[in-house]
């Protein structure tokens, strides 16, 4: 018997982990997958939005510049890849001048801090590769990268540190309520818990339906990425946005917190919630629309093409509360981007939901930090050779491309919540 269980693993579920980790519950995560970040959360641009492009006044903009904020600070605490880079949004042509000028009035009035409207000749100074015909720019200099599977595994190892179970390879089947207890039916059995929080991504709107009268629709909404070899990851500093439309902010150019250069994604609304595959039809668009922002990408350095999802709702509104007549359920649904920028605010306010539900204690023995896998690169030349000394594990490279070691797969395995695929 749990107070808590989160359907779900990835970066919102494993923040509201996290979050509730602090406190003396009985928190458990069922995960479909072997590991966590598996869905959505492991394919995605890996940008810390600014905030300007929600709209104002909606929940998905207030979690948008509270996440953002919270970015630094927990990246200190448990060692995942962050870089606040800033931003340029592009305009092209004077005549959408107008529309840069609704992303800046939209941006202060979320409270993004230090917003610009940079002119040709500003854009250029600070990135020489953006396309010449560049008309003008907003510069988000709160914005930034991060590795989106570092956050989430980080968030998640935490939690576990802290008492929070994860069952892995277990697929909820139905929900049912037996007095004021859920039980959730799963390939691995029954458990059995106070409260439900619904983190399932593309899947949430099959869980809240199973529950509720009121039906919402989730429609997956891929996404197909091109990366390039680190040598092509200071083509830019920043990350380059076109003028975003109804299907999102377009394709982007920008440098990832790993070194590499990323381009895409593309928005195509499809019905599957498993097809990740890529499509020629989409990976010439994320390069043809690229090349139309930013200038002289050397697209020969190409090393590998992804797709992803977006669990997009309807209402293009996060859905974070306990649902109507479904009491102790409380969704967390609709989270497309700026979804991974707001995990950690995602995180606390489903928690603060549950405080208001139940008795939660502080922790007095809280683990708030947590070690990331040592990257040898990183280190000083006599540095590494001390390691190696020390692990000679370190010494034996067996990804050449990314320089990875024996040593760093071996620790990725042994971890809290250890890897135990090539996939995970």
């Amino acid at each position: 018997m749990y107070d808590v269980i989160i359907i779900g693993s990835g970066v919102s579920g494993s923040a509201a982990a996290r979050e509730l980790s602090r406190y003396k519950v009985k928190v458990c995560v069922l995960e479909k997958e072997e590991d966590v970040c598996c869905g959505t959360s492991k394919a995605n641009s890996g940008i810390v939005h600014a905030g300007y492009d929600a709209k104002e006044g909606s929940l998905m903009a207030k979690l948008n510049v509270r996440g953002n904020a919270m970015m630094e600070q927990l990246s200190k605490e448990l060692d995942f890849p962050f870089q606040r880079v800033g931003s340029l949004v592009i305009c092209l042509r004077e005549e959408d001048m107008d529309k840069l000028q609704a992303l800046y009035d939209r941006g202060v009035a979320n409270g993004v801090p230090g917003l610009q409207i940079l002119n040709r000749e500003e854009v250029l100074e600070m990135e020489p590769n953006i396309v010449d015909n560049v008309y003008a720019a907003l510069y988000a200099p709160s914005a930034g990268i991060v590795c989106p599977f570092g956050l989430n595994i980080a968030m998640a190892e935490n939690a576990c540190e802290n008492g929070v179970e994860f069952k892995f390879d277990t697929k909820v089947q139905r929900l049912g309520k037996k007095d004021d207890i859920w039980e959730i039916y799963t390939n691995q059995g029954v458990f059995k818990t106070k409260y439900v929080v619904n983190a399932a991504g593309v899947y949430a709107d099959k869980f809240h339906n199973m529950v509720s009268e009121k039906k919402i629709h989730i429609t997956p909404r891929r996404g197909d990425y091109c990366l390039l070899d680190k040598t092509a990851g200071a083509h830019v500093s920043k990350t380059i946005f076109a003028l975003p439309n109804e299907f999102g902010k377009g394709i982007l150019v920008t440098p990832t917190a790993h070194g590499n250069l990323l381009l895409g994604p593309t928005a195509i609304d499809i019905e599957e919630k498993e097809g990740t595959n890529t499509t020629r039809e989409g990976l010439d668009q994320v390069l043809t629309k690229a090349g139309q922002n930013v200038k002289d990408i050397p697209m020969r350095q190409v090393i590998t093409s992804f797709a992803g999802l977006r669990a997009h709702e309807e209402g293009h509104e996060f859905i974070i509360e306990e649902v109507e007549n479904a009491k102790g359920f409380i969704d967390c649904a609709g989270i497309e981007s700026p979804g991974l920028t707001s995990s950690p605010a995602i995180g606390e306010m489903v928690a603060g939901i549950l405080k208001e539900k139940l008795y939660l204690e502080e922790k007095e023995n809280f683990i708030a930090t947590r070690k990331g896998i040592l990257d040898p690169n990183i280190l000083t030349k006599e540095e590494r050779v001390t390691l190696i000394k020390e692990k000679p594990a370190y010494g034996n490279i067996i990804c050449r491309c990314e320089m990875i070691t024996e040593g760093e797969i071996i620790d990725a395995i042994h971890r809290p919540l250890g890897a135990k695929s090539l996939d995970g």
